[in-house]
Protein backbone atom coordinates (compact mmCIF):
# COMPACT_ATOMS: atom_id res chain seq x y z
CA UNK A 1 0.00 0.00 0.00
CA UNK A 2 2.56 2.27 0.77
CA UNK A 3 4.83 2.09 -2.37
CA UNK A 4 1.26 2.71 -4.59
CA UNK A 5 1.40 6.56 -2.01
CA UNK A 6 -0.78 5.65 0.19
CA UNK A 7 -1.33 5.04 4.02
CA UNK A 8 -2.61 2.08 5.61
CA UNK A 9 -5.63 2.88 8.02
CA UNK A 10 -7.06 1.01 11.07
CA UNK A 11 -4.03 -2.34 10.62
CA UNK A 12 -0.09 -1.62 11.65
CA UNK A 13 2.70 -3.89 10.77
CA UNK A 14 3.41 -3.73 14.57
CA UNK A 15 2.19 -2.39 18.04
CA UNK A 16 5.34 0.38 17.76
CA UNK A 17 4.05 1.30 14.23
CA UNK A 18 0.60 2.02 16.16
CA UNK A 19 1.78 3.82 19.08
CA UNK A 20 3.83 6.02 16.71
CA UNK A 21 0.15 7.83 14.80
CA UNK A 22 -1.82 6.36 17.29
CA UNK A 23 -4.60 4.61 15.38
CA UNK A 24 -5.10 7.29 12.49
CA UNK A 25 -4.12 9.67 10.60
CA UNK A 26 -5.48 13.85 10.07
CA UNK A 27 -4.69 15.18 6.35
CA UNK A 28 -5.37 18.73 5.57
CA UNK A 29 -7.13 19.62 2.80
CA UNK A 30 -8.48 23.18 1.25
CA UNK A 31 -7.68 24.53 5.00
CA UNK A 32 -9.32 21.51 6.34
CA UNK A 33 -7.96 19.43 9.34
CA UNK A 34 -9.11 15.89 8.82
CA UNK A 35 -8.94 12.54 10.77
CA UNK A 36 -9.64 9.50 9.50
CA UNK A 37 -9.81 6.13 11.76
CA UNK A 38 -11.09 2.59 10.30
CA UNK A 39 -12.05 0.07 12.39
CA UNK A 40 -13.21 -3.74 11.49
CA UNK A 41 -15.52 -6.04 13.41
CA UNK A 42 -13.23 -8.90 13.18
CA UNK A 43 -10.98 -10.86 10.90
CA UNK A 44 -12.85 -13.65 9.39
CA UNK A 45 -13.03 -15.43 13.03
CA UNK A 46 -8.80 -14.96 13.25
CA UNK A 47 -7.34 -14.10 16.78
CA UNK A 48 -4.41 -11.57 16.48
CA UNK A 49 -1.48 -13.25 18.13
CA UNK A 50 0.10 -12.80 21.70
CA UNK A 51 2.02 -9.20 21.23
CA UNK A 52 0.29 -8.19 18.30
CA UNK A 53 -3.35 -7.03 19.70
CA UNK A 54 -2.56 -3.39 18.86
CA UNK A 55 -1.94 -4.05 15.29
CA UNK A 56 -5.74 -3.75 14.16
CA UNK A 57 -8.19 -1.26 15.30
CA UNK A 58 -10.89 -3.65 16.58
CA UNK A 59 -14.36 -2.57 17.47
CA UNK A 60 -15.31 -5.38 19.78
CA UNK A 61 -13.50 -7.45 22.51
CA UNK A 62 -14.97 -11.02 21.27
CA UNK A 63 -14.09 -10.28 17.92
CA UNK A 64 -13.12 -13.72 16.80
CA UNK A 65 -16.13 -14.73 18.18
CA UNK A 66 -19.89 -13.28 18.93
CA UNK A 67 -19.16 -9.65 18.04
CA UNK A 68 -21.36 -8.11 21.09
CA UNK A 69 -18.83 -7.39 23.48
CA UNK A 70 -17.78 -3.64 22.19
CA UNK A 71 -14.35 -2.61 22.11
CA UNK A 72 -15.20 1.01 24.39
CA UNK A 73 -11.73 1.19 26.10
CA UNK A 74 -9.98 0.95 22.86
CA UNK A 75 -11.99 2.98 20.26
CA UNK A 76 -12.72 6.06 22.95
CA UNK A 77 -8.43 5.71 23.37
CA UNK A 78 -7.98 6.22 19.98
CA UNK A 79 -10.74 8.74 19.95
CA UNK A 80 -9.26 10.90 22.85
CA UNK A 81 -5.71 10.91 20.80
CA UNK A 82 -7.75 11.91 17.43
CA UNK A 83 -9.11 15.13 20.10
CA UNK A 84 -6.00 15.93 20.94
CA UNK A 85 -5.29 17.17 17.66
CA UNK A 86 -8.05 19.49 17.54
CA UNK A 87 -9.09 17.90 14.04
CA UNK A 88 -11.86 20.21 12.05
CA UNK A 89 -13.63 17.01 11.02
CA UNK A 90 -13.24 13.31 11.86
CA UNK A 91 -14.47 10.27 9.59
CA UNK A 92 -14.58 7.07 11.25
CA UNK A 93 -14.88 4.09 8.33
CA UNK A 94 -15.74 0.69 9.63
CA UNK A 95 -16.21 -2.73 8.20
CA UNK A 96 -19.28 -4.02 10.83
CA UNK A 97 -22.97 -5.50 10.34
CA UNK A 98 -23.88 -8.83 8.91
CA UNK A 99 -23.00 -10.19 5.41
CA UNK A 100 -26.49 -9.96 3.02
CA UNK A 101 -27.99 -8.91 5.68
CA UNK A 102 -30.43 -5.58 6.70
CA UNK A 103 -30.63 -6.12 9.90
CA UNK A 104 -28.52 -3.66 11.99
CA UNK A 105 -27.54 -5.14 15.47
CA UNK A 106 -27.99 -3.69 19.16
CA UNK A 107 -24.12 -3.73 19.31
CA UNK A 108 -23.88 -1.77 16.02
CA UNK A 109 -26.29 1.41 17.15
CA UNK A 110 -24.22 1.24 20.68
CA UNK A 111 -20.69 1.28 18.37
CA UNK A 112 -22.88 4.24 16.68
CA UNK A 113 -23.82 6.70 19.77
CA UNK A 114 -20.27 5.93 21.04
CA UNK A 115 -18.62 7.33 18.32
CA UNK A 116 -20.98 10.72 18.13
CA UNK A 117 -20.44 11.24 21.62
CA UNK A 118 -17.07 11.26 21.04
CA UNK A 119 -16.41 13.57 18.64
CA UNK A 120 -17.08 11.95 15.10
CA UNK A 121 -18.67 13.57 12.62
CA UNK A 122 -19.04 10.98 9.62
CA UNK A 123 -19.49 7.35 10.17
CA UNK A 124 -18.94 5.59 6.80
CA UNK A 125 -19.90 1.51 6.76
CA UNK A 126 -19.24 -1.43 4.24
CA UNK A 127 -19.38 -5.31 5.26
CA UNK A 128 -22.70 -6.15 4.31
CA UNK A 129 -22.09 -6.07 0.93
CA UNK A 130 -25.73 -4.12 0.22
CA UNK A 131 -26.52 -0.24 0.27
CA UNK A 132 -28.18 0.60 3.14
CA UNK A 133 -29.33 3.70 5.12
CA UNK A 134 -28.29 7.01 5.23
CA UNK A 135 -28.91 9.64 8.33
CA UNK A 136 -27.87 13.30 8.39
CA UNK A 137 -28.63 15.71 10.97
CA UNK A 138 -28.30 19.20 9.39
CA UNK A 139 -28.00 20.90 13.18
CA UNK A 140 -25.22 18.97 14.05
CA UNK A 141 -23.39 18.09 11.18
CA UNK A 142 -23.57 14.32 11.98
CA UNK A 143 -23.27 11.90 9.18
CA UNK A 144 -24.28 8.12 9.49
CA UNK A 145 -23.79 5.91 6.34
CA UNK A 146 -24.39 2.35 7.64
CA UNK A 147 -23.44 1.02 4.53
CA UNK A 148 -21.95 1.95 0.89
CA UNK A 149 -22.65 -1.73 -0.96
CA UNK A 150 -19.60 -2.82 -2.67
CA UNK A 151 -18.34 -0.52 -5.26
CA UNK A 152 -17.10 -3.39 -7.22
CA UNK A 153 -19.27 -6.27 -6.60
CA UNK A 154 -19.77 -9.74 -8.20
CA UNK A 155 -23.41 -9.65 -8.66
CA UNK A 156 -23.90 -13.37 -7.42
CA UNK A 157 -26.91 -11.88 -4.89
CA UNK A 158 -29.26 -10.07 -5.44
CA UNK A 159 -28.66 -6.13 -4.24
CA UNK A 160 -25.02 -6.79 -4.69
CA UNK A 161 -24.29 -5.59 -8.33
CA UNK A 162 -25.19 -1.92 -7.11
CA UNK A 163 -23.97 0.59 -5.34
CA UNK A 164 -23.68 4.38 -4.51
CA UNK A 165 -20.50 6.85 -4.24
CA UNK A 166 -20.84 8.90 -1.96
CA UNK A 167 -20.11 13.07 -1.84
CA UNK A 168 -19.97 14.38 1.30
CA UNK A 169 -19.64 19.04 1.36
CA UNK A 170 -18.06 20.19 4.73
CA UNK A 171 -17.82 23.83 5.18
CA UNK A 172 -15.66 25.46 7.41
CA UNK A 173 -16.93 28.99 8.78
CA UNK A 174 -13.30 31.25 9.27
CA UNK A 175 -15.81 33.53 11.05
CA UNK A 176 -17.03 31.87 14.29
CA UNK A 177 -14.36 28.56 13.62
CA UNK A 178 -16.99 26.03 13.19
CA UNK A 179 -16.46 23.39 10.71
CA UNK A 180 -19.33 20.53 10.08
CA UNK A 181 -20.42 18.22 7.37
CA UNK A 182 -23.13 20.96 5.38
CA UNK A 183 -24.53 18.52 2.63
CA UNK A 184 -24.23 15.14 0.96
CA UNK A 185 -24.74 13.40 -2.40
CA UNK A 186 -24.31 10.58 -3.96
CA UNK A 187 -23.73 9.00 -7.57
CA UNK A 188 -25.16 5.23 -8.37
CA UNK A 189 -23.02 2.81 -9.66
CA UNK A 190 -23.25 -0.53 -11.08
CA UNK A 191 -20.83 -3.50 -11.51
CA UNK A 192 -21.48 -5.21 -15.17
CA UNK A 193 -20.54 -8.61 -15.82
CA UNK A 194 -18.36 -9.48 -18.62
CA UNK A 195 -21.11 -10.76 -20.70
CA UNK A 196 -23.54 -7.66 -20.04
CA UNK A 197 -21.27 -4.99 -21.83
CA UNK A 198 -17.74 -5.22 -24.23
CA UNK A 199 -16.40 -7.86 -22.68
CA UNK A 200 -15.07 -6.40 -19.59
CA UNK A 201 -16.58 -6.50 -15.92
CA UNK A 202 -16.75 -2.56 -15.63
CA UNK A 203 -18.08 0.07 -12.89
CA UNK A 204 -20.66 2.30 -14.96
CA UNK A 205 -22.33 5.38 -13.66
CA UNK A 206 -26.22 3.95 -13.77
CA UNK A 207 -27.26 6.85 -15.61
CA UNK A 208 -24.93 7.21 -17.68
CA UNK A 209 -24.91 4.30 -18.52
CA UNK A 210 -28.62 4.16 -19.45
CA UNK A 211 -28.30 7.48 -21.68
CA UNK A 212 -25.81 5.07 -23.43
CA UNK A 213 -28.34 2.48 -23.85
CA UNK A 214 -31.49 4.90 -24.91
CA UNK A 215 -29.36 6.68 -27.71
CA UNK A 216 -27.83 2.88 -28.93
CA UNK A 217 -24.09 3.80 -27.75
CA UNK A 218 -21.56 1.05 -29.15
CA UNK A 219 -20.87 -1.45 -26.44
CA UNK A 220 -23.88 -0.54 -24.49
CA UNK A 221 -25.10 -2.74 -22.10
CA UNK A 222 -27.39 -6.04 -22.45
CA UNK A 223 -30.91 -5.62 -21.83
CA UNK A 224 -30.88 -7.91 -18.90
CA UNK A 225 -28.19 -5.30 -17.87
CA UNK A 226 -30.47 -2.32 -18.55
CA UNK A 227 -33.21 -4.16 -16.63
CA UNK A 228 -31.00 -4.48 -13.70
CA UNK A 229 -30.27 -0.88 -13.85
CA UNK A 230 -34.16 0.42 -13.60
CA UNK A 231 -34.53 -1.69 -11.12
CA UNK A 232 -31.76 -0.66 -9.34
CA UNK A 233 -32.83 3.07 -9.97
CA UNK A 234 -35.87 2.61 -7.63
CA UNK A 235 -34.00 0.40 -4.87
CA UNK A 236 -31.13 2.75 -4.10
CA UNK A 237 -33.04 5.50 -2.58
CA UNK A 238 -35.50 3.45 -1.03
CA UNK A 239 -32.26 1.67 0.61
CA UNK A 240 -30.74 4.40 1.62
CA UNK A 241 -34.15 6.53 3.23
CA UNK A 242 -34.60 5.52 6.96
CA UNK A 243 -37.98 3.90 8.34
CA UNK A 244 -40.08 6.51 9.22
CA UNK A 245 -40.06 4.97 12.75
CA UNK A 246 -36.84 6.00 12.97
Amino acid sequence: IRNAGMEPLGAYANAAEFKKNGGFIIREVQGIRIAIVAFTKGMDNMALPTGSEKCVNLLYNDYSSRYVDVNTEGITDILSRVEKEKPDVTIVLLHWGSEFNDTRSTSQNKIRDLLLANGVDAIIGTHSHYVQQITFDEATGQFVAYSLGDFFGDGERGGTNYSIILDMEITKDYDTGVTKITDYSYVPIYTLAENQCDGFRRVVRIEQAMIAYNTNYVDKVTDTAYAGMEKAMVRIPERLTPPATE
